[in-house]
């Protein structure tokens, strides 16, 4: 459930008018709403009750402060990627012992900076990273929490680009060669090895895939226990889906349900990384209609969003609802819903059935609230928009909109 719906024929997020958000921030606008937020994190947060777990919401989804800010005050941890998030997690509030460090690429720089800080640990996806790590750590007279990135090879069925758990895939290290990672981490003396890591991908509308990717976590557990090796913290990812059309991705309480039965009895605190689950569908990307187009083959709707304010269409394929922020009750018509850059790419929706709309009229692309605008750029020298919470009737200007200044204000003098 989100906080978007009509009331006498216009569209709200929570108790104000999406049109007169449009007039006073302008569009491209991105519109997220608290109370989907807060709904989201309860949901994912209650649905390990009955287990010693930590829920660290992925901030690379939606790395607003305004959004952290709100989930921190809910407890939340964070998991991050970089050392750029770790800054957004700690001015956002997050205690550095929720706070975990994924991804395949951590520098050096990124590595002292969260030794520094004091983070839960590193999850780790190559040898040659363990022993940065290390390395790292005895520079600073510091011993490194880690646990390592396990690749179980196990086929998420989701788009290829965000599969994350296959052997083909960059993430993480095969089973046989975590087993050779975990002695190694045991000999090295500034590591010491408190977690297993696993995520598969994003997207997924099943529990099996995550219930076979258990099944091998838990094995190699046992395998690790038969060395000696303790782990105190098991890392199950993210990756639930949303719906954005006709998905139907379980509940976050049968996924916990599910998996809790299977790790119930084991000593272990459960971390969750979800992301789109929670930041998803608290956010739309509200567009003016500029012109519309008609050609021997094509009808178009060019709005003045554009891959740049929204790649995910562009990039995967992907569906986001389109919808009128006004409705005039008009026949629906088979469009392209495009922006104004250069690349033939640049589009929003393809071969969409919608009312017909006109120039000056607003349109809501939905379930924009994770991946838009923290994967958006300034590609064709396009201010980024701005970013707008709503919480009730009160209204927050979470990010201003990019002015021309911004875009030349890092570079120069030449």
């Amino acid at each position: 459930m989100h906080h978007f719906e009509y009331r006498d024929g216009e569209l709200y997020a929570e108790d104000v008018k999406v049109a007169d958000l449009a007039a006073q921030y302008g569009t491209p606008l991105y519109v997220y709403s608290a109370a989907t937020l807060r709904r989201h994190f309860a949901a994912f947060d209650s649905a390990f009750n009955g287990l010693p777990h930590l829920t660290c919401y992925s901030v690379k989804a939606n790395s607003n402060l305004c959004v952290l800010r709100i989930l921190a005050e809910l407890g939340a941890g964070m998991d991050i990627v970089s050392g750029g998030e770790l800054y957004r997690a700690l001015a956002a509030g997050v205690e550095p012992r929720k706070i975990v460090y994924s991804g395949v690429g951590k520098r050096e720089a990124e590595i002292r900076f969260a030794l520094q800080t004091g983070i839960l640990m590193f999850n780790v996806e190559s040898m040659g990273e363990l022993e940065r790590i290390n390395n790292v750590a005895g520079d600073m007279g510091k011993t490194a929490r880690i646990s390592l990135r396990i690749n179980p090879d196990v086929d998420p069925k989701t788009h290829p680009y965000i599969s994350t758990g296959l052997q083909k895939n960059k993430f993480g290290l095969d089973i046989e060669a975590s087993l050779e990672a975990y002695k190694k981490a045991r000999q090295l003396p500034h590591v010491v090895p408190v977690g297993i890591d696993c995520h598969i991908g994003s997207q997924l509308t099943s529990i099996e895939p995550f219930l076979e990717a258990l099944a091998r976590i838990t094995t190699f557990n046992e395998r690790l226990k038969e060395l000696g090796i303790i782990i105190n913290y098991l890392d199950l990812g993210g990756g639930l889906g949303i719906p954005y059309d006709q998905e139907t991705p379980p509940h976050p309480a049968e996924y916990g349900q599910a998996l809790s039965e299977r790790i119930k009895d084991q000593p272990l605190t459960v971390i969750l990384e979800p992301g789109r689950g929670i930041a998803g569908n608290a956010g739309i990307l509200v567009s003016e209609v500029v012109y519309t187009k008609q050609t021997k083959s094509k009808n178009f709707v060019i709005v003045d969003a554009a891959m740049n304010d929204l790649v995910r269409p562009s990039l995967y394929q992907s569906f986001h609802a389109v919808r009128e922020v006004a409705p005039k009750g008009r026949e629906n018509v088979s469009v392209d819903v495009v922006g104004p850059i250069c690349e033939s790419g640049d589009f929003l929706a393809k071969d969409r059935e919608i009312p017909a709309v006109a120039p000056g009229e607003l349109v809501a692309l939905f379930s924009a609230g994770a991946y838009g605008f923290s994967m958006s750029s300034n590609y064709n020298s396009r201010p980024r928009a701005a970013e707008v919470i709503v919480d009730g009737d009160r209204t927050i200007l979470a990010r201003r909109r990019e002015t021309y200044e911004d875009l030349v204000a890092l570079e120069g003098p030449c």
